[in-house]
């Protein structure tokens, strides 16, 4: 069984906050793209069908990465990692801010770097998430995507402001890259996962108590449980995802409401969730993981049905903030369960960050080509179907057997 090399409650202190801020930041860049969608469309003219097809793009670049990046992280390390995400990122909201005003190739061109970018970047602050939360001995794992959620929030709320002060597409998105080049390279200079534990096989064992050694990163990918955590994170991603594509959109077409209200909606959406993450540590300290996770599944239900089907605005406003609140825990418990052993943690997040991620940026271009066809509100209803799956699976994320952990 795998142990975790204590540290210095500063050490461990410093790098709390600095995964936090490279939570912060992926979700305001995130955000801050995703808020800008509608815009986007009605400057290059495209049908929903057609966003669809664009965002494949993003999809397909972090399809890409993320089933590199466990064996890329036990090479270079989270910190090495994260700063080359921050930078392709860069990269990518530099080329979208220029894209949108030459055409349609160079903006797909632009979202595929941004999904490198994400796939890198998410997988390596997740597996540094872990390595903090077995020092701290204590559940903070939500509040790492917390702290995502309050960057989504953020970038949100100032793409609904620009959008209501007629900012340009590029002027934002700019701004956005010089934010980021700014501030993530010097956040990861406190992370510790790199000198935390073991990182090769030679130095780990298998977590089930036997002196052999921990299986490779392409082992996991045959580990019935990591399989089972993986499809539990596909369905809460892939409803998560849509939220963060279509929420404003649906809330235009569907509702005629003003993009600015569309936008707002959103954000109402994310801050909903970052409450759900906020106090979901409390929550499953006292409650445990698989009785949580059920109840909100349930909570994603039932706003995901009224969102759909509300006869008014305000109601469907109502059904955005339930299904955030919702699905606010089931990315980070997936994490958090797939780390259990965090010998094994890159491998493990890798596998289940791939698998979620397909559903969290694949899932969005397939709603828009459902939407295309069935209309935008009944093609959210494909989420229903997935929560109900995620509930079928949810004991999957039951701790292991809880390797030492030491306080820092």
């Amino acid at each position: 069984m795998s142990t975790t090399t204590p540290l210095a409650a500063p050490v461990v202190r410093r790098a709390k906050w600095g995964t936090t801020v490279a939570f912060v930041a992926s979700g305001f860049a995130f955000a801050s793209w995703a808020s800008r969608i509608p815009s986007t469309r009605d400057q290059l003219g495209l049908t929903t069908g057609e966003v669809g097809l664009v965002l494949l793009a993003l999809a397909s670049g972090s399809v890409l990465a993320l089933p590199l990046a466990g064996a890329v992280i036990a090479r270079l390390g989270s910190e090495r990692v994260v700063r080359l995400g921050s930078l392709l990122l860069v990269v990518a909201m530099a080329g979208i801010a220029a894209g949108v005003t030459v055409g349609v190739p160079a903006v797909v061109v632009a979202l595929f770097v941004l999904g490198l970018a994400y796939g890198g970047w998410d997988v390596a602050m997740n597996v540094e998430g872990a390595v903090v939360e077995a020092h701290l001995a204590r559940t903070v794992m939500p509040r790492f995507h917390a702290g995502f959620s309050v960057g989504t929030v953020g970038g949100a709320l100032l793409g609904a402001l620009l959008v209501e002060l007629d900012v340009s597409v590029t002027a934002h998105l700019a701004g956005v890259a010089l934010l980021v080049l700014l501030v993530v390279p010097l956040s990861v200079r406190s992370f510790v996962a790199d000198d935390s534990g073991p990182t090769t096989t030679a130095e780990v064992t298998a977590d089930d108590g036997t002196d052999a050694p921990a299986p490779g990163a392409l082992a996991a990918w045959r580990e019935p449980r990591t399989l089972l955590v993986g499809v539990f994170v596909l369905a809460f991603a892939f409803a998560e995802g849509t939220a963060n594509d279509w929420v404003a959109l649906a809330m235009v077409e569907g509702y005629g409401a003003a993009e600015s209200l569309g936008v707002l909606t959103f954000a109402v959406f994310l801050a909903a969730m970052t409450v759900g993450r906020w106090y979901g540590s409390v929550w499953l300290d006292r409650w445990g993981r698989v009785p949580v996770v059920r109840v909100l599944a349930g909570v994603a239900l039932v706003g995901l049905v009224l969102f759909v089907a509300a006869p008014s605005v305000p109601l469907a406003v109502v059904g955005a903030v339930l299904w955030g609140l919702g699905t606010s825990l089931g990315f980070p418990l997936g994490m958090s369960a797939a780390a259990d052993d965090p010998a094994r943690a890159p491998a493990r997040v890798s596998v289940v960050a791939s698998v979620g991620y397909v559903a969290f940026l694949a899932g969005p271009p397939l709603i828009g080509l459902l939407g295309e066809a069935a209309g935008l509100l009944r093609a959210l209803l494909v989420v229903v179907a997935l929560l109900a799956v995620a509930l079928l699976v949810s004991g999957a994320v039951r701790p292991l057997g809880a390797p030492a952990r030491r306080a820092g």
